[in-house]
């Protein structure tokens, strides 16, 4: 199979890139810039020039594939809304397409938007209320498209997705807090929960999903149903060697800030249904386990 893949250099994107290619498929990637051109060639892919704005690119890019994994989001917390319809315009794009031909077409999504306090599963529907809000009317056009003869699968990533290679992610926004900080802190009692995966393990689900995904699907890429964050707060302060504290809620947009929001919900999440449809089982290691290694704290 051909695969088109946006956010194809991204810390995710990156992975699937290489899963694919050694699973024997041709990957097509999307690239902005000529270092991420460049890194491409390298790993053995071909290069469609452009971006998520460049609907051009991305239409000349199903052209020419078997089907589409879309990886790549626009990661501005201070414009969530813009980023937000970024992503839905350009899934619209690639949707109309591949309107007709029943190829593959694998979307990302989070969990985030979710309810909290209560177990995720891939029936669960979005809390509208929720911050991430932004992302939902992406799930819900993606998911539409079936009816469109799309083979279309959503997958949602929990807040974590960790590994070697996480500099932009929540795990590294944390140290980076608490360095500047000098405490590492969690909320209220740090009994809310983060589920995880490995990228790696996100990563072959995504080329599962590609090849064997129902139209329809939501799929849950959560190898930990839920990690406390008063321990990933402990493990970053016996790191830095800085105290582990905790604030109340009333403060947290003063100490995380653009953060805050995501240091306070709770929402475990489960992979059952997902691991029982596509036959995926997570093995890598657990987040705690790359916390206190030497990924995120270089020894």
């Amino acid at each position: 199979m051909r695969v088109f893949v946006t956010g194809a250099t991204g810390f995710i994107g990156s992975a699937i890139v290489k899963e694919l290619i050694q699973a024997g498929h041709e990957v097509l990637g999307l690239a902005r810039s000529e270092e991420s051109a460049n890194k491409l060639t390298e790993w053995g892919a071909t290069v469609q020039r452009g971006s998520l704005t460049d609907l051009e690119s991305l239409r000349q890019g199903v052209a020419t594939t078997d089907g589409v994994i879309h990886a790549a989001f626009i990661h501005d917390f201070s414009d969530v809304t813009s980023a937000g319809e970024i992503d839905r315009r350009a899934i619209e794009t690639i949707g109309a397409e591949l309107a007709g031909t029943n190829r593959p077409f694998v979307v990302t999504s989070v969990i985030g938007h979710l309810a909290s306090n209560q177990l995720a599963t891939e029936h669960s529907s979005p809390d509208r209320n929720s911050m991430t809000q932004h992302r939902f009317a992406s799930e819900e056009l993606a998911l539409s498209l079936s009816s469109q003869n799309v083979k279309v699968s959503v997958i949602r990533l929990p807040p974590s997705v960790h590994g070697e290679g996480d500099t932009g992610g929540f795990i590294p926004a944390l140290i980076r807090i608490a360095q500047s900080k000098g405490v590492s802190a969690y909320i209220e009692e740090g009994n809310n929960h983060w589920p995880a995966v490995h990228r790696l393990d996100a990563a072959r689900l995504y080329r599962l999903a590609v090849e064997q995904a129902t139209a329809g699907s939501m799929l849950h890429a959560i190898g930990e149903e839920g990690i406390l964050l008063r321990d990933i707060a402990t493990i970053i302060g016996q790191h830095l060697n800085v105290p582990v504290v905790s604030i109340p809620t009333t403060r947290a947009k003063e100490h995380f800030g653009w953060l805050a929001h995501f240091t306070w919900i709770n929402i475990p999440a489960s992979s059952q249904i997902t691991q029982q449809q596509l036959g995926w089982k997570p093995v890598h290691s657990t987040l705690l386990a790359d916390l206190d290694g030497a990924i995120y704290f270089k020894r």
